[in-house]
C-alpha cells in the first residue's frame, strides 16, 4: 500500500475537494430527503463521512477505501422508494410448499418444515450461538476488509473483495424484485395472506435478545419494512464471498474459520425462522454467480483500469 510522502504537503482542503464533497453532500441530502425520507442516521452517516474525509490523511484514505460500503448502504436504503411487492406478486404459499416438499419430514405425525421443527425444539445454547453468528453478518466481512487492507497491506485483495461484496448485494436486490418472497416467520404469524404493510419480526432471534437482556435484534428488525426479501438470503451469501477471497491467502486456519462462519450463518438463518433452506441455497448460489460475473467484469478494460487506479490510490 502506497504511503503519503512527508515531504509533500497534503492539501485535503483544496478547492476541488471542497467542491466535490459539497456536491455529493447536496445530492445525498436531496436523494434521502425527497425520495427515502430523511432520518437521524442519514445526518450521522453524512457527518461521519465528512469528518473522516477532512480530519487526517489516514482517515481520508479509510473513508475513500470504504466508500463502496457506504454506497451499498445507500442502495439498500433506497429499496424503500419502490417496494418489491409493487413490482411482482409475493410468493408465500408457493415457497412454503416447495420447502416442505423438498426438506420437510414427519414429526409427531405431521409433516413439518425444518423451521417449524425449530420453532418447537430450541435451546439456550443454540439461541446464543445463532444470535452471535447472525449479528456478525456485516461486522466480520468489514473486519476482514480492514485486515486485508491495513494488516496485510493487500490493496488488490481488499478492492476485489469489497467490490464483489457490494456487487453480490446488487444482484440479490434485483432478485428481490424479480421474486418477492415471504420469510417463514411470516407464515407462522400471518398464514398465507398477503399483508403489504407488515413490519419485520425478530422471530427466533428474540430468544437471543432475552438471553442478553438487550433488544439488539428487536431494534433492527421490528421497524424493517423490507419484509418480502427472503429469497435469496443475502445473510447466507456474504460468508461465501468472504470464503472465496479469504481462501486466496492460503492460510488453512483462517479458511477453516470462514467455513465455520458460513455454516453458522446458514444454520442460524433456518433455526431462527428467518429463512427457508431454499433461501439459504439461493443465497449461496447468488454469491457464486456474482463472484464469477464480477471477476469477468474486472477483465473489461474500463473497469480494470478504474480498479487499478483505485488500488494505486490505496
Amino acid at each position: 500500500m502506497s504511503k503519503i510522502p512527508h515531504s509533500i504537503p497534503f492539501n485535503r482542503f483544496s478547492k476541488q475537494s471542497l467542491i466535490v464533497t459539497t456536491v455529493i453532500s447536496i445530492v445525498y441530502f436531496i436523494w434521502t430527503y425527497f425520495l427515502i425520507g430523511f432520518r437521524s442516521d442519514h445526518v450521522f452517516i453524512l457527518g461521519f463521512s465528512l469528518l473522516f474525509y477532512y480530519a487526517h490523511p489516514l482517515s481520508r484514505k479509510i473513508i475513500l477505501a470504504f466508500s463502496i460500503f457506504l454506497l451499498y448502504w445507500l442502495i439498500y436504503d433506497s429499496l424503500r422508494i419502490v417496494h418489491n411487492y409493487e413490482v411482482n406478486p409475493v410468493s408465500i404459499k408457493e415457497l412454503y410448499d416447495v420447502e416442505k416438499g423438498l426438506f420437510g419430514f414427519n414429526y409427531q405425525g405431521i409433516r413439518v418444515t425444518p423451521n417449524e421443527y425449530f420453532v418447537i425444539n430450541h435451546n439456550s445454547f443454540l439461541d446464543l450461538m445463532s444470535g452471535l453468528f447472525y449479528i456478525n453478518w456485516v461486522p466480520i466481512p468489514l473486519f476482514f476488509a480492514f485486515y486485508f487492507l491495513f494488516k496485510l497491506k493487500n490493496s488488490q485483495l481488499f478492492i476485489r473483495f469489497s467490490y464483489a461484496f457490494v456487487f453480490t448485494n446488487v444482484v440479490g436486490f434485483i432478485l428481490y424484485y424479480v421474486y418477492p418472497a415471504a420469510p417463514p416467520w411470516y407464515v407462522e404469524l400471518h398464514g398465507f395472506e398477503f399483508i403489504k404493510d407488515t413490519y419485520g419480526s425478530t422471530a427466533g432471534l428474540s430468544r437471543f435478545d432475552e438471553l442478553i437482556g438487550i433488544p439488539l435484534f428487536g431494534g433492527m428488525y421490528e421497524k424493517n419494512s423490507n419484509v418480502f426479501a427472503a429469497m435469496p438470503s443475502l445473510h447466507s451469501a456474504y460468508p461465501v464471498v468472504l470464503l472465496y477471497y479469504g481462501s486466496k491467502l492460503k492460510r488453512p486456519l483462517l479458511t477453516a474459520f470462514f467455513v465455520i462462519f458460513a455454516l453458522g450463518i446458514w444454520f442460524a438463518a433456518v433455526y431462527t425462522n428467518h429463512h427457508y433452506i431454499m433461501d439459504v441455497l439461493a443465497g449461496a448460489i447468488c454469491a457464486i454467480i456474482s463472484i464469477v460475473l464480477f471477476e469477468r467484469l474486472v477483465k473489461v478494460m474500463v473497469i480494470k483500469s478504474y480498479l487499478e487506479k483505485l488500488i494505486n490510490l490505496l
